[in-house]
């Protein structure tokens, strides 16, 4: 029981760490230049992380700076949540220990492990819907600069000589060479100087435009079709030849 608890609690104290640097994304980093190479080079092959180029185009870095004033409100009242939050599950933890102390049956405890886990997971939610608009924001972005990127890569194929681009995690070793990962970034700063930092009303990302056109589409293909109008019955009885 305490072992466990002790993990919750790890947990539960990186609420308080709400900042800017949160709401970046971890899996970006800016790309390295690529050094000169020796030894032979296969002409036409070059290798590129088309992540690592979006997060490295000036549109995103400076709408990462940007983003930092412009939402700082946000930011603030995230913050100041987390807080709350973490001063909410330090008094479940005092709760638990003081249980513990007095040596209060484990069904006890285990209402509070579990008092303590719900009230963790309603905070993280909390959290994620303060940040919402900034989240919205970075998608946005995101989502200018990846219309530029296939333009992006192409131009910088085309200026290299390339005919084939693999991504990196499909190659065991190369030589720096065959990066193309710094091309791709000057073409995208060429084709998308700089992006909007705040999405239109009611904007949200293309993956959840596809899911709800998706779904849109279902919905229609499940309506039954417009009945036919059915032919008047022919009467009973004998029919005439009209001779």
């Amino acid at each position: 029981m305490t072992k466990i608890f002790k993990a919750l609690c790890g947990t539960a104290m990186a609420l308080a760490l709400v900042s800017p640097a949160v709401a970046q994304k971890k899996d970006k980093a800016a790309p390295a230049p690529a050094a000169a190479s020796t030894g032979p080079i296969v002409p036409g092959l070059a290798i590129a992380n088309l992540n690592a180029a979006v997060a490295g185009s000036n549109a995103y870095q400076v709408a990462g700076q940007q983003r930092q004033t412009t939402y700082k409100a946000t930011y603030d009242a995230a913050q100041a949540r987390a807080t709350q939050i973490d001063t909410e599950l330090k008094a479940l933890a005092d709760k638990f220990n003081a249980d513990k102390a007095a040596k209060k049956p484990d069904t006890v405890l285990q209402q509070s492990v579990l008092a303590y886990q719900q009230r963790q997971e309603r905070g993280k939610e909390e959290i994620r819907q303060v940040l919402m608009p900034v989240m919205l924001s970075e998608a946005y972005v995101e989502e200018q600069i990846t219309e530029k990127l296939d333009q992006a890569v192409q131009n910088a194929m085309n200026k290299r000589g390339v005919t084939i681009v693999l991504q990196p995690d499909t190659v065991i070793a190369r030589a720096n060479a065959y990066e193309l990962t710094p091309s791709i970034v000057a073409e995208l700063n060429t084709l998308i100087p700089t992006a909007n930092i705040v999405p239109p009303q009611g904007w949200v990302p293309r993956q959840i435009r596809e899911q709800q056109a998706a779904q849109q589409q279902a919905q229609q293909a499940q309506q039954p079709a417009a009945a036919a109008p059915a032919q008047a019955p022919r009467p009973a009885g004998p029919q005439t030849d009209g001779r």
